[in-house]
């Protein structure tokens, strides 16, 4: 590192999560954030804001008015979806996204939340444990060095290894938002959260989706049951492909054929655009941290301690930490934001450091039916309790068993909730239908609390007829 490189007491990397880490508490903390945006445009903000979770959940919004037309004959209502202006969907959404991007960046250049704040835009690199070469949007580099680093670089969509599959130019969550004009048909490779909450989304908006699936089942990172209720649903609505082994890609005139291996058979998928939604990668090995003995995950996540404190060689390298995608197995925003919170408040009271693995961790799923599930599995939950010699009880209630479930004729959705058997301790509950990741959030403070299932089931009412009747008939199932 050259001795020209500037010192900063506090070196923030990312605008994700991250950008929430500046204050008035470190108003005597000079600090640097190093920024290299997300997406083609490399925009501030962070993936949630531009590229994941908002942008989306507008989609979704939108595709939900566009699929109820299909869902209204069955209630005596005769409607039709006539017509989607797709630039008009997609303005809508990013002409207020981008603003508040464009208007993020300008508040920490301005200095208005921190006076000793200095933001560079561009791809940091370590060069040592507390040491930074920062490769600038304009190409030139500037070195720093900081007494902490607190990296909260994100991560970015992976790619299969399948053979012409970068050269066919496919699409990825960063672009297919932005495309100028809705394809007529879509081939979706991949099977997890973005892939199916896509697929939702454009199959709604008229375009002829092909999802296709490596294994048998969509979503398989939930229950069993859920996910064989999801795939079963999802294929009633588009052409679900399970169980291809995807082997080449090739972009041809008309658009994009895929060439694959199913059921011991050759097979063949043609779309006119293509969607690679088969995981995220985390930017650490764009930060170059094996050059700061930084260890990492096999799959390239940054190893923390449950303080979020980096490690290196299986020790604490004091003075580095970080949080969200880059880090956590768990790329979801709501855990990005509270390990930042962690961070924070260890940075500044080191000597009451606070753990970031304290509560379950939930997760919701926006596609139609809407899934939501916290805790462990049956699957893992029956393991568990027989390793330990004990006994679970399970709960299986059903949206047509409830009052306004029945009203919505609902038949597919259902909640499964699953207690230790002698304390009704609640280990896990799993939830797909009509405001799933609304109705989790239920099961997520009883569990977050300590509540029991005994403890919140016959101790408060609940009101009739409403969705959460679906979380009391269930919770009543699992107590005596």
């Amino acid at each position: 590192m050259s001795t020209d490189a500037q010192h900063f007491d506090i070196a923030l990397i990312g605008s994700g999560s991250a950008n929430s880490f500046p204050g008035p508490e470190f108003a005597g903390r000079s600090i640097v954030q190093i920024d290299r945006g997300v997406g083609p445009q490399h925009v501030f903000g962070g993936t949630c804001l531009n590229l994941g979770c908002i942008p989306t959940k507008m989609l979704v919004h939108t595709a939900d008015l566009a699929h109820a037309p299909a869902e209204s004959a069955r209630f005596g209502v005769t409607a039709a979806l006539r017509h989607v202006d797709w630039p008009a969907v997609r303005d809508r959404i990013f002409g207020r996204l981008d603003a508040i991007s464009s208007g993020g960046q300008q508040y920490r250049d301005s200095h208005q939340d921190n006076d000793n704040l200095t933001l560079l835009r561009g791809t940091a690199a370590f060069a040592g444990a507390h040491s930074l070469t920062v490769t600038l949007q304009d190409g030139t580099e500037q070195e720093i060095t900081a007494d902490t680093i607190v990296i909260g670089a994100g991560s970015r969509p992976s790619f299969p290894p399948v053979d012409g599959i970068q050269d066919a130019r496919p699409h990825t969550s960063d672009t297919i938002m932005r495309i100028e004009q809705l394809p007529a048909s879509l081939a979706i490779l991949g099977s997890g959260v973005v892939a199916v909450e896509m697929a939702h989304i454009f199959a709604s908006l008229g375009v002829e989706v092909s999802l296709i699936a490596r294994t048998d089942r969509v979503l398989r990172q939930t229950d069993a049951e859920v996910s064989e209720r999801l795939t079963r649903v999802l294929g009633e609505r588009l052409h679900l492909i399970t169980g291809m082994s995807t082997t080449s890609v090739e972009r041809v005139a008309d658009g994009v054929v895929l060439r694959g291996l199913r059921d011991g058979e050759e097979h063949e998928v043609r779309a006119e655009e293509l969607l690679v939604a088969t995981g995220r990668m985390p930017n650490s090995d764009l930060l170059r941290v094996d050059r700061a003995g930084i260890d990492t995950h096999p799959d390239g996540r940054i190893a923390v301690d449950a303080h979020q404190r980096v490690l290196s060689g299986g020790e604490v390298l004091e003075g580095v930490w970080a949080l969200g995608d880059v880090s956590s197995e768990h790329q979801l925003k709501h855990v990005a934001n509270f390990e930042q919170k962690i961070v924070r408040h260890n940075v500044l009271h080191p000597e009451d450091l606070r753990r970031s693995d304290t509560m379950p961790i939930p997760s919701g799923v926006f596609t139609d039916p809407q899934v939501a599930w916290v805790g462990m599995d049956e699957s893992t939950a029956r393991e568990r309790a027989e390793a330990s010699g004990r006994s679970i009880r399970v709960a299986h209630q059903g949206y047509a068993g409830i009052a306004y479930g029945w009203a919505l004729e609902d038949t597919d959705g259902f909640a499964k909730i699953i207690v230790d058997e002698a304390t009704t301790e609640i280990l896990g509950a799993h939830i797909i239908g009509a405001e799933a990741t609304t109705l989790i959030q239920l099961v997520i403070q009883a569990m977050s609390t300590g509540q029991t299932a005994r403890d919140i089931a016959a101790t408060q009412y609940w009101i009739h007829p409403a969705m959460p009747e679906l979380i009391e008939n269930a919770l009543l199932q699992v107590i005596d």
